[in-house]
């Protein structure tokens, strides 16, 4: 029903450097899955690795994440954030696509922005009883199995606006030149206040913000390839800042280091 990923994303210095503190699977859900959620993740850590702070990059989706006595919905996390791993100790998570959460929810995504939702809240399944057949199995794939059976039992009807929604991510992802929302809008031939709401109710966040994330790790890629010196304040321009020093605020924010630490750590990595 599953595959599990183990390779690594363009540009994904972080990825590299966490794996080696701690055991990351990243697993792709069934077809009938797939609308919903992105894919399943296990991380797995234990006493003999180092203490480790593991960062947590901001990202588009709502995750559940299944831990022993603390599982929680967590929303969409608009900056880094960091989580120090101790001890021995194993995750499970299922990672929904933008929107795809909503069908779950009914309500609007953006109150949990930032924040996190208990897990009874939305689902009215025994969380004791579900962390011990998620957490215990002797292997991933069972664990896995365990927790697509459960989003299964809880499957809401499909909501088609959250295929609409994700189109729209794949033209801001693909569209380099995409920096503002006037140009979005313009592209879909659809009014900024709808678009906006959309966003709020079903993802989370605002387009702008999108955008910006969008062009931001596009920036984070271009330093893990570029072998010169990049001109920010030039690069600040094309990305539509009139101010460089705002530039670097969004970028740490994102990507957990200034564009000039993050250089100096990608030639050191």
């Amino acid at each position: 029903m599953s595959k599990a990923e183990s390779g690594k994303k363009k540009g994904g210095r972080y990825l590299n450097d966490r794996e080696k503190k701690f055991d990351l699977s990243r697993i792709t859900p069934s077809d009938e899955l797939q609308f919903f959620i992105e894919h399943f993740w296990i991380v797995e850590w234990d006493p003999e690795r180092p203490l480790y702070k593991q960062q947590i990059p901001a990202d588009l989706s709502v995750q559940l994440i299944f831990e022993k006595n603390n599982t929680w919905i967590w929303g969409v996390a608009t900056g880094m954030f960091k989580r120090p791993l101790k001890g021995k100790g194993k995750i499970v998570g299922i990672k929904f696509r933008p929107g795809g959460f909503y069908p779950f929810f009914r309500s609007s995504v953006s109150t949990i922005t930032d924040g996190i939702l208990a897990f009874d809240e939305v689902f009215g399944e025994d969380i004791s009883r579900l962390e011990k057949e998620i957490l215990t199995p002797d292997s991933n794939q069972k664990s896995i199995a365990r927790a697509a059976r459960f989003l299964e039992n809880n499957l809401p009807e499909k909501d088609e606006r959250v295929k609409k929604i994700n189109d729209i991510i794949d033209t801001v992802i693909k569209n380099s030149r995409l920096i503002r929302i006037e140009q979005l809008v313009e592209r879909l031939d659809m009014s900024r206040r709808s678009l906006r709401r959309l966003f709020k109710w079903y993802v989370g966040i605002p387009p702008e913000w999108i955008i910006k994330r969008s062009r931001l790790h596009e920036v984070a890629n271009m330093i893990a390839e570029e072998q010169q010196g990049m001109d920010w304040t030039e690069l600040a321009l094309k990305l539509g800042y009139a101010d460089q020093s705002y530039f670097i605020k969004d970028f740490k924010s994102v990507v957990g280091e200034t564009p000039i630490e993050y250089a100096r750590s990608i030639k050191m990595s």
